[in-house]
């Protein structure tokens, strides 16, 4: 079974109304460019195979009531009702598809809204750093927009992700989630300015170099909302205040000695790490461009060095994952996703995944963490229609 398969058996257990179509969208691994995104700086993601579904009925009255896969519970709340529920909070997971609703409805104020019920279905890990609630907003804001008739393109539609995930769910994340889920094209990564939001497919060739990207999740969950996110952002912003900036985007590597210099350590720290991970995106970009995948091992290994020693946002069950995997024949290799938790990545011959898998089962066991789910993820389709 799907989550396009899941989806739809859970709409028919909900409505006797007939579906009218099933949206999918994936979650991403981001490659490398990690807390640039909302700097304005530069990401460069993959939408992963593992999608969420979002199976639509049309409804006869003005409510929008939601059913996932994870949770027993049905969430309504009428369209007239829609920016109060919104204001009020508290809503846990419906806060996602019911806040792209609230800001699709403000992206596309002539949208011919109706109500509608939503199931929900995913096989995108939760908690894991691959961005399963972009998943959700990519899903449920492609089915909306057809549904509803709103005629927005992709990127308007990433948009509608990063406002329900900023103001309606309270967690202050970039755009490079939502861009990855809805833009992503198979065997490459999506290159994208966060200021412009110009976006180029790279391809990566990893078949082709007889490379996997290993995921382990640590099955450490993270949440964006919490305060250490925050924390990191503040520093960002105070960053650029000092240099009068309007992000870190406009500071490079020349800047470091003067940012050492007015800058308190631990600002100081967190803004080398933006500074230092942009520029790792641009040679990422190039050394793929010129000389393939085999040559960016060692830029994913100064980015985990980056996020765990300046941005601090590493746990030692993620740090275990990167030095077992590359001692275990990874080319190279990175925690992916916001940090205190979630998954790492590892760039490593294909025919050495089992082993690594093994080493890296049998490591976490000697150090008495939980037990990981260890997979490999294909760089894939973004946002569509199923059904």
């Amino acid at each position: 079974m799907t989550a396009v398969d899941d989806a739809r058996a859970l709409l028919t257990s909900l409505t006797d109304a007939p579906i009218v179509g099933v949206w999918s969208a994936p979650g991403r691994a981001n490659l490398i460019g990690e807390h640039t995104d909302y700097n304005e700086g530069f990401v460069f993601p993959f939408a992963i195979a593992q999608r969420t579904a979002a199976a639509v009925a049309l409804r006869d009255d003005d409510v929008i009531r939601v059913r996932s896969t994870f949770s027993p519970d049905a969430v309504e709340v009428s369209l007239a009702g829609l920016d109060a529920a919104i204001a009020a909070g508290g809503l846990d997971w419906a806060g996602y598809p019911l806040g792209v609703a609230w800001a699709l409805r403000q992206a596309a104020p002539d949208a011919e809204t109706r109500g509608v019920d939503i199931a929900l279905a995913s096989d995108v890990p939760v908690g894991a750093g691959l961005s399963s609630s972009a998943a959700i907003e990519g899903a449920v804001a492609s089915a909306l927009n057809d549904v509803w008739n709103a005629g927005l393109d992709k990127v308007a539609l990433a948009r509608v992700g990063r406002v329900a995930e900023n103001d309606a769910v309270g967690a202050p994340t970039g755009i490079m989630d939502q861009m990855a889920s809805m833009l992503g094209v198979a065997d490459a990564a999506t290159f994208l300015d966060c200021r412009s939001l110009d976006t180029r497919a790279v391809p990566l060739g990893f078949a082709d170099a007889g490379l996997s990207i290993l995921v382990t999740d640590t099955l450490v969950e993270h949440a964006h909302s919490t305060g250490g996110y925050r924390e990191r952002r503040d520093a960002c912003e105070r960053g650029a205040a000092a240099f009068g900036v309007s992000s870190l985007r406009d500071l490079t590597v020349d800047d470091l000695p003067r940012a050492e210099q007015i800058l308190d350590d631990v600002t100081f720290r967190r803004v080398r790490h933006v500074i230092t991970e942009n520029q790792r995106v641009l040679d990422t970009v190039a050394a793929l461009d010129a000389d393939g995948p085999s040559a960016i091992g060692d830029l994913l290994v100064a980015s985990h060095a980056s996020m765990r020693d300046d941005f601090e946002i590493s746990v030692p069950e993620l740090d275990l994952s990167v030095d077992t995997a590359l001692s275990n024949g990874a080319l190279g290799a990175r925690m992916t996703g916001g940090g205190f938790g979630g998954a790492a990545i590892a760039l490593i011959p294909t025919g050495l995944v089992p082993a690594a898998t093994a080493a890296l089962r049998a490591a976490f066991a000697a150090s008495g963490f939980r037990a990981p789910n260890i997979f490999t993820v294909t760089p894939s389709e973004g946002a569509r229609r199923d059904v």
